[in-house]
């Protein structure tokens, strides 16, 4: 708006909206492409359990792989020597955590592992993923499942972000995560590093925090 001050100087009033900061998500797909895993889905579901959870000014990393993939990493940093259906590398934890901002980190499901617990429970492999893909998710945020109520609360808010997804709600809920802590590092991918790391000398260098579900196999 375009006025005069009390002396005539003309004066620019200007109206500024604040434009909240989006948050950066990343999908790689190892290994594929995986029957009935649809990129531009799989994308659209991510976006939409963001958008349900209000995150501001984020960057997260998501990473479909392989049994064997996810087995080298459930080893190398979980101390697991097979494969799980999920990992999740949470950056705002441990020694380090204040220098990761707004990264939250990295969630990793292994696709083989979730087709075998999705036909035993008679759901789409996309719901399943969907699923694992939530409750990363949340432990990147920091919700946890020490307590009954906690799992209670997490298995809510993890049916929450698949409805609004558009997949299937997880049959009797979501069984808990196993947690481990790992020593400092950073996370698997995004601009920073690649997830074909760890290799060499960064083996032994672990994330703030890993969580994974708790499950037979896990």
């Amino acid at each position: 708006m375009i006025g005069r001050g009390p002396q005539g100087q003309v004066c620019v009033t200007l109206n500024l909206r604040t434009v909240p900061l989006r948050t950066r998500t990343s999908l790689t797909i190892e290994h594929g492409p995986h029957r009935g895993i649809a990129r531009a889905e799989i994308e659209r579901r991510i976006n939409a359990m963001v958008a349900a959870l209000q995150l501001k000014d984020r960057e997260i990393s998501f990473v479909l792989t392989d049994d064997k993939r996810i087995h080298e990493l459930n080893k190398i940093y979980r101390h697991k020597d097979r494969p799980t259906d999920v990992l999740a590398f949470a950056m705002h934890e441990g020694e380090l955590g204040e220098l990761a901002q707004g990264v939250l980190g990295d969630v990793i499901v292994s696709v083989p592992t979730a087709k075998k617990q999705a036909d035993e429970r008679a759901v789409r492999l996309v719901d399943e993923v969907t699923m694992l893909l939530a409750h990363g998710l949340l432990h990147l945020l920091g919700w946890d499942h020490r307590t009954d109520a906690e799992d209670r609360r997490m298995r809510a808010e993890t049916a929450r972000l698949c409805s609004a997804a558009g997949a299937a709600p997880p049959a009797g809920g979501t069984p808990p995560a196993r947690r481990s802590k790992g020593g400092a590092g950073r996370a698997l991918s995004g601009k920073r590093a690649a997830v074909q790391r760890p290799s060499g000398p960064e083996k032994d260098q672990a994330p703030h925090h890993v969580a994974t579900r708790r499950s037979r196999k896990g």
